[in-house]
């Protein structure tokens, strides 16, 4: 049977009490939530329309009209649902609940005896159910709203939507497998997977883990499915309304659908796609002991971060498929970065740390969390980044078609409005990315410092304790035992990667030596109720170079704090930014700016830009002089994560290295 109080537990038993995350989930819950209900409800002017309320009143038969929106546009009500939830545990919110409860009646009136529920194939195609996996995202939808009920049903207890999606799941099953007359088939969007081991983790039906391996298994085996269906249609495109050449076994690459999961060797395709089934994967492996598995998990994950990962934690290279493309190929100015891509790589790090407490899956997770996810919302909580670029000038993301999916200021919503709604779930959960603990081992793992109060059970007894954090902005921590038991246990606090001059433990104010295992400093001893550690970390400014084999920063050095990426502005600095150099022999500067959108340390650094003022606007080019010199200038780089709220100019994450 499957453990179905490990969920609840880490959500329910750990709550955030920190100075820098405090006003990111206070602006979720008091802004963003309520925004994104109007924004589903066509309610905010000059945005794009979202439909997703008006389909399921319609699917409903609550009122008439034709389907609006993308085939998948059920998952955003499906996620800002979940972000409910998650809001809900933390802050209960008695208006808040009551429109969602009424939302999820109307979700229930949509859904058809058999238990089947999807408004694009109630409303624009009735009858023709689970005819176009590859394009249709049907299993995708079904598995965001599986999420949402589990984290509704954590929230609150109530079981409506829970049972809703436990009756598609239950008809779903029916549909798949490997049984006469049933579809040997699986998603062309990966989400399912993960969300029926969230279901079987809450209701304890193990035949939902089950379901979950299938798709997972099922995937890129001979024939392939994806092809095979495609024939079936002749080619028939949702999105392009006519036929397409059938595509080959090779291209399904793009869905990772080429070749069975276990033997993929590289990250590849719809990035988004890959980290969601890299994700089910590693909850698999962890609740079946495949070791087949978990070797393709940490095969996948090693070529993700550590050859197709950008500096901010960004993943997808490219805006042609939302994709991967190869090794080392990560260019600034057109990147893609999509903000879900990074939130399932965030998912991905935390069942790899479920499976195996390594700090560099945490530190991957803390880069993506502190620079590409929180940069992607503005600060006011009503404008969103979907592509995340580490270069920008505004005038080519007007003007060049190659340019035009990277955008110079945040968007009030999206006709496709997938990262929005991702990024108030992650937020309003996040609690439950800080720590894991290993009843077997009798330890506690902390992953991300940021200040909480969290509660463990460990097979001896139960853990409490109160974890203070100056992070960001400064290297100190402190974690107060509130409850300890009669016998010993360890911690383990993560040693960041970045903390380059060390860290230094202290117990009640002596300084003490710890084991190093997997990148945590771990110390077993019998705690005392009172007991206090200090964890001092080095949060020094240092300039980064990137790896010879990406071209696009070669010659050029970014500069980070702790675990944040800092960038360039125009409003701070010379333009253009390419002109640009910083003098890489001195030593950078810190200050903390009060004034700073809310207060953030800020960097200068000695720099020099190239000179401009004896140039003719009809002179392109003219032969190298002494004279072309460049001019001294004081370079001024703030937080990534702040860029793009202080006006539209441009932006530059990797500097040119130079000297002054």
């Amino acid at each position: 049977m499957v453990n179905s109080t490990h969920k609840q537990a880490a959500i329910t038993k750990i709550r955030i009490q920190d100075d820098f995350w405090n006003p990111f989930m206070e602006l979720v819950r008091g802004t963003v939530i309520p925004y994104q209900w109007d924004a589903l409800n066509d309610a905010i002017a000059e945005a794009e329309p979202s439909y997703a309320i008006r389909n399921f009143r319609i699917a409903a038969g609550l009122e008439e009209g034709e389907f609006g929106g993308f085939i998948f546009q059920d998952s955003d009500l499906a996620k800002w649902l979940e972000a409910v939830g998650y809001s809900l545990a933390n802050t209960p919110d008695p208006t808040l609940e009551q429109t969602a409860d009424e939302v999820i009646d109307l979700i229930a009136k949509a859904q058809h005896e058999n238990g089947y529920l999807n408004t694009y194939y109630t409303i624009k195609e009735p009858g023709q159910a689970w005819t176009n996996l590859y394009e249709a995202h049907e299993l995708y939808c079904a598995g965001h709203m599986m999420e949402a009920a589990v984290a509704y049903y954590n929230a609150t207890g109530k079981r409506r939507l829970l049972d809703v999606m436990c009756k598609f799941a239950d008809y779903i099953e029916t549909i798949f497998g490997r049984e006469p007359g049933q579809i040997r088939g699986y998603d062309g969007h990966q989400e399912i997977e993960l969300a029926l081991v969230k279901l079987a983790q809450v209701t304890g039906e193990e035949r939902y883990v089950k379901l979950a391996q299938f798709f997972i298994d099922e995937r890129g085996t001979e024939p392939n499915f994806l092809v095979e269906e495609c024939k079936v249609r002749e080619g028939f495109s949702y999105w392009t309304q006519k036929k397409q050449p059938i595509p080959t076994v090779a291209q399904m690459a793009y869905n990772q659908a080429h070749k069975p999961v276990r033997e993929q060797e590289v990250a590849i395709g719809h990035s988004v796609r890959a980290v969601y089934m890299y994700t089910a994967m590693a909850d698999l492996a962890r609740l079946t002991g495949d070791q087949e598995l978990l070797t393709a998990c940490r095969r996948l994950w090693d070529n993700t971060t550590k050859k197709q990962m950008y500096i901010t934690g960004g993943i997808g290279a490219t805006h042609h498929g939302e994709a991967f493309t190869f090794d080392y190929d990560m260019p600034n100015d057109t990147v893609y970065a999509e903000t879900c891509a990074s939130i399932g790589l965030i998912f991905f790090a935390q069942r790899m740390l479920q499976l195996e407490a390594k700090s560099e899956y945490a530190d991957v997770m803390e880069r993506a969390l502190y620079n590409n996810v929180i940069g992607s919302m503005s600060q006011d909580g009503k404008h969103y980044f979907y592509v995340n670029p580490l270069e920008v000038w505004p005038k080519a993301s007007e003007l060049n078609p190659g340019r035009h999916h990277v955008k110079a200021e945040r968007q009030k919503w999206f006709g496709c409005s997938c990262c929005p709604p991702n990024v108030a779930r992650l937020l309003s959960s996040l609690n439950s990315y800080i720590f894991t603990s290993s009843r077997a081992l009798n330890t506690v793992y902390t992953h991300l410092f940021i200040g909480s109060e969290a509660r463990f059970e460990l097979a001896i007894g139960e853990v409490a304790f109160t974890q203070q954090s100056k992070l960001p902005w400064e290297g100190y921590v402190s974690i107060e035992l509130t409850l300890a038991p009669q016998d010993p246990f360890t911690l383990a606090l993560r040693i960041p990667s970045w903390s380059q001059g060390g860290a230094v433990m202290k117990i009640n104010g002596v300084r003490t030596a710890y084991e190093i295992v997997n990148g945590y400093a771990s110390v077993e001893r019998q705690w005392v109720q009172g007991d206090i550690v200090e964890w001092e970390l080095t949060v020094e400014a240092q300039l980064t170079i990137a790896h010879p084999a990406i071209r696009a920063n070669a010659g050029k050095v970014a500069i980070e704090r702790g675990p944040l990426v800092y960038c360039l502005e125009e409003v701070d600095n010379s333009a253009p930014l390419a002109t640009v150099s910083i003098d890489a022999m001195q030593k950078l500067q810190m200050n903390y700016d009060a004034d700073m959108l809310g207060g953030a340390v800020v960097i200068e650094a000695e720099g020099h830009a190239n000179e401009s003022a004896s140039w003719s606007e009809d002179t392109p080019y003219r032969p190298f002089a002494q004279q072309d010199v460049s001019q001294r200038v004081k370079l001024k780089a703030v937080p990534y994560y702040l860029w793009g709220n202080r006006g539209v100019g441009e932006m530059a994450v990797w500097i040119r290295k130079g000297s002054v």
